[in-house]
């Protein structure tokens, strides 16, 4: 008989990783719990979202952050707790960690990473500070005893892979005629769909061997450099070779070693 499933809290899940995620774990017969703010109830969009999160059939609970007693009584009614909130909130999932090691019933901590390893990363300012508050609520989780899986997912192919990875302010489309490549543009990286991020994810959360491990979305044809990736979308467009981007960073592995660029 297979085992039951686990009902899963998604902390942060009107924003667009976290709406994916609550869908994914619908999809997948999981009873999935949203912490609401009140907030996110009179904004337009999330309230949108919101009303599609009752529409999939979603227990919504109303909680803050901010309110320690809302984060105990929602968490005590999860198994597992995924965290999805923004980059601002990284040092606030101290509060998540204190009320689950309260409410004692978690099987599972997933916090908000959904970007490169930081304990196998380097890199300068702004991403250095970003990685460092991630490292930091690592390391506050495990102090903690609290069972956990954190998740590489690399780059989002939907924030990248449409401007041809042109880090250009406004830029929603590839450019027409010319496309900078950073360095020689032969080191690869890894881009994953978002919603393939939310559905491995999600598999992620009963299976054993995550538990306490780091988990890594790999496969091995999304892999790719920024001359394929243009070579693929137009091999027509001109080329011009420019120094990194702000926010270089540097990842080691036993498998690859690669550079690649962060924008915040």
């Amino acid at each position: 008989m297979a085992s039951e499933k686990s009902k899963i809290l998604v902390i942060g899940g009107t924003g667009h990783i976290g709406k994916l995620i609550i869908e994914a774990s619908v999809k997948a017969g999981h009873s999935t719990l949203a912490l609401v703010r009140e907030a996110s109830l009179s904004d337009p969009n999330k309230g949108k979202t919101v009303q599609n999160f009752k529409d999939f059939g979603v227990t919504l609970l109303h909680g803050d952050l901010n309110d320690h007693e809302s984060l105990v009584k929602a968490i005590k009614q999860a198994d597992v707790v995924i965290s999805t909130v923004g980059s601002m909130q990284i040092l606030d999932q101290t509060k998540i960690i204190s009320a689950i090691k309260e409410a004692g019933n978690v099987k599972r901590f997933l916090p908000s990473e959904f970007g490169m390893d930081v304990d196998k990363s380097s890199a300068v300012e702004p991403a250095k500070s970003a990685f460092g508050r991630k490292l930091q609520t690592r390391r506050d989780i495990e102090a903690e005893g609290i069972p956990y899986t954190y998740l590489v997912t690399n780059y989002f192919a939907g924030y990248y892979l449409p401007t041809l990875v042109q880090l250009e302010p406004g830029l929603t489309s590839p450019p027409r005629d010319k496309v900078k490549i950073f360095g020689d543009g032969n080191v690869k990286a890894v881009i994953n769909k978002e919603e393939d991020i939310a559905a491995y994810t999600i598999k992620a959360v009963d299976d054993p061997r995550t538990l306490n491990k780091t988990l890594y979305i790999n496969p091995p044809n999304n892999t790719l450099s920024m001359n394929e990736i243009v070579t693929l979308v137009s091999g027509s467009l001109q080329r011009s070779s420019v120094d990194k981007p702000r926010g270089v960073c540097e990842r080691r592995s036993d498998q690859f070693h690669y550079r690649a660029f962060i924008r915040f």
